[in-house]
This record gives structure tokens, C-alpha cells and sequence, in this order.
């Protein structure tokens, strides 16, 4: 038991950190978006706007009562209750998954065609593809709810899909294997796809800027090496740039929601055991997924940076003058009056 009781405050720790993460940094995505027009006016902005906001959902409607089933070991609420919230965490997990597919079709196709992007991404194609990824995410959680499917599951101290009945067991295994394939495995597909094929033009401009940059070298003979050695590893950090970015789209997607589905698909056989520590990590590595996009697809990006400098300064600016007037103030109040 004290095994267990010191596994419990790990994990509980381990999901308040996540909802402090996951609520700062989406909020924070938020507000840039509010901020700065250029943002708005921007087709990714879109589909940022919709995975931050079903980010925020999943971050205060769900992870609390994870945190509460997790601690008290029993349901958060009542069926009626736990089934709306089950509803809830199938609708924005499948809505966030195909949120990340968009960006990376947008991604692909800024990439590949950048000359006939405008054309061919704009803002009424965006508002279908999210329109798209609304209906999917919504038939799925539709079904679980009529068929009862959703509910409060021990494994993962969760409303989640969950199927008590022994009676239906067929139907329900044949739907998880369905929802999971085309939601995290469609996903994971087209963005192997899309940021492959990114990489690979990436990789094709990166060498015909590498073939101009030597042959300049080669000409300018009197340069001095320094500058030949800091062009040299400029070509470099270039190459690995544009990998590092696509390892980072595609592994924190493996990484945070692989384990989870990969449970969820091996829970469907009976005769297997799962480690019950097992389940309720695999959640919180599903939950981590909200804490991370906002670092993977906005705010280390220039203009966001740039919009959180902006904001900063702002409020800093403003307090300064608030202090300044408040002195000022003081100074006129503190000389004597003549009567």
C-alpha cells in the first residue's frame, strides 16, 4: 500500500502539473491570437485557434475530474454526469488529432505549392476542413453516447469510453478498433505523409542553397576562414533545422498518444493484464499532448514570441506610467499650501 499511496501522489502531482502547463500555455496562445491581426488574418491561425480551444475544454472540463477519480479512487459525479464528460473527452481528443492533420496539410501544401497557396487554402477551405473535423469527431462521440459506451473507466481514473455490459462486447471492440483507426491512425498517416514530403523539398532547397553558397566561397578567395567556417556550419544548423522540426510534429504525437491507443487496443483482450499505474500514465500522456502543442505549433514560432515581447512590454510600459503619475501625484500632495 505504501507502494501505491506514494505511485498516487506521483501521478496526482503529475496531472496538476499538466492542467497548470496545458491552461497557461493555451490561454497564452489565445491571447496572442486576439492580439495580433497578422495572426488572424493567417489560414494556420484557424486551425490554432480550434486545437487551443479544444485544449482549454479538455484542460477544465476533464483533467480536473481525472485528478478527482484519481485521488478518491471512485467516479467523479453521478452516470448521467460521467457520460457527459466521456462525450466530451471523445469529441475534442478526435477533434484535436485531426486539428494537427490540418495543420500539416497546410503546411504541406504551403511547402509544395507555394505559389498557388492563396488559391488553394483559403479562408472558406479552412472553415470546411474544420467543419470536416467537427462532424468527424462529433459522430464518433455521438455513437459512444447513444450505444453507452462512455463512462467512468478505473484503468485511466477517467469518463472515457467504457463498456460495463459483457452483453455487447462484440460491437464495442469492432468500434474501438474503428474510432481509434480513423482517428489517431488516420492522423498519424497523413502526417507522416505531408511532413515527409516537407522535408524532402526542405531538404532540396536547403542543397541548392548549399551548391550557391560554396561556389561563392569557392570565388571569394581572399575571405577570411572565420567567415568561410561560420558559412559553412550556417549550412548545417539549416539541414538539421527543418528535421528537427518534423521530428518534433510527428514524435511528441507518437509519444503523448501512441501509448494510450496502443492500451486501449490491447485492454480489448481479456487475457491480457494491464498494469493499472500502466493506465493511468498512458492518460496523462494523452493529457500532456494539450500542455505541448502550444510550444510545438505557436508560441515558438517569431511572430508569436514577437506578439508575447509586444504584450509584455505593453503591461510593462503601462505600470511604469501608472508608478510615475502615482509619484508624481505624491509630489504635489506633499508640497505645503499657502493660506
Amino acid at each position: 500500500w505504501g507502494f501505491w499511496d506514494s505511485t498516487l501522489v506521483i501521478l496526482s502531482v503529475l496531472v496538476v502539473v499538466i492542467i497548470i502547463v496545458s491552461l497557461l500555455s493555451n490561454v497564452l496562445v489565445l491571447i496572442c491570437f486576439l492580439y495580433n491581426p497578422e495572426i488572424r488574418k493567417q489560414v494556420p491561425g484557424l486551425f490554432n485557434l480550434n486545437l487551443t480551444f479544444c485544449n482549454l475544454l479538455l484542460t477544465v472540463s476533464n483533467m480536473p475530474l481525472t485528478l478527482v477519480g484519481l485521488v478518491s479512487k471512485a467516479q467523479p459525479g453521478g452516470d448521467s454526469f460521467c457520460q457527459i464528460v466521456g462525450f466530451l473527452e471523445t469529441f475534442l481528443s478526435t477533434n484535436s488529432m485531426l486539428s494537427m492533420a490540418a495543420l500539416s496539410i497546410d503546411r504541406w501544401i504551403a511547402v509544395v505549392f507555394p505559389l498557388r497557396y492563396h488559391s488553394k487554402m483559403r479562408h472558406k477551405d479552412a472553415a470546411f476542413v474544420l467543419g470536416y473535423t467537427w462532424a468527424h469527431s462529433m459522430s464518433f462521440s455521438t455513437v459512444a453516447a447513444c450505444l453507452s459506451w462512455v463512462g467512468y473507466h478505473r484503468l485511466y481514473a477517467s469518463c472515457t469510453l467504457s463498456n460495463p455490459r459483457a452483453s455487447n462486447r462484440t460491437q464495442f471492440v469492432i468500434f474501438t478498433v474503428f474510432f481509434h483507426s480513423f482517428t489517431f491512425l488516420l492522423s498519424f498517416i497523413v502526417l507522416c505523409v505531408t511532413y515527409l514530403k516537407v522535408l524532402k523539398v526542405a531538404r532540396f532547397h536547403c542543397k541548392r542553397i548549399d551548391v550557391i553558397t560554396m561556389q561563392t566561397l569557392v570565388l571569394l578567395v581572399d575571405i577570411h576562414p572565420s567567415v568561410r567556417q561560420r558559412c559553412l556550419e550556417e549550412q548545417k544548423r539549416r539541414r538539421q533545422r527543418a528535421t528537427r522540426k518534423i521530428s518534433t510534429f510527428i514524435g511528441t504525437f507518437m509519444l503523448c498518444f501512441a501509448p494510450y491507443v496502443i492500451t486501449r487496443i490491447v485492454e480489448l483482450f481479456p487475457a491480457v493484464p494491464i498494469n493499472p499505474h500502466w493506465g493511468i500514465v498512458s492518460k496523462c500522456l494523452a493529457y500532456s499532448k494539450a500542455a505541448c502543442d502550444p510550444f510545438v505549433y505557436s508560441l515558438l514560432r517569431h511572430q508569436y514570441k514577437k506578439t508575447c515581447t509586444d504584450i509584455i512590454n505593453k503591461l510593462l510600459k503601462r505600470s511604469s506610467l501608472n508608478a510615475s503619475g502615482r509619484r508624481l501625484e505624491n509630489q504635489v500632495n506633499s508640497i505645503p499650501t499657502v493660506e
